[in-house]
C-alpha cells in the first residue's frame, strides 16, 4: 500500500507570507483603503496624541487606517458609522 507522507518541513513550506513583510509592506496592503475601529481609553489616547485631552475615565472609539494613522477619535458608535459612511474605506475587523 502506498502512504503518501508530509515532508518534515511541510508546516514550513506553508508558512503565512504575511509574517515576513516588513511593517511598511504591510501597511501598503491596505494604504488608505482600509480602516479598523478599536475601543481605547482615554488614558491610551492621551499617551498617543499629546496635544490633546482626554477624560481618563471614559472610552472613545479611535479609528485608523492601515498604515497606523489616527483617522477619527470619537466618544460614540453613531459617530464612527457617520463618518465612514461618508468615505470610501473597507472596514477590517480585529480578533
Amino acid at each position: 500500500m502506498y502512504e503518501k507522507r508530509n515532508p518534515e518541513n511541510y508546516t514550513e513550506t506553508l508558512a503565512n507570507p504575511l509574517k515576513s513583510l516588513t511593517r511598511a509592506q504591510f501597511a501598503a496592503l491596505g494604504g488608505s483603503a482600509v480602516a479598523y475601529v478599536r475601543p481605547v481609553g482615554g488614558d491610551v489616547l492621551s499617551a498617543m496624541i499629546e496635544e490633546a485631552e482626554f477624560n481618563t475615565d471614559e472610552v472613545y472609539q479611535l479609528v485608523m487606517s492601515a498604515d497606523g494613522t489616527p483617522l477619527l477619535v470619537t466618544d460614540t458608535e453613531d459617530a464612527v458609522s457617520e463618518w465612514l459612511g461618508s468615505r470610501n474605506l473597507g472596514l477590517a475587523t480585529l480578533h
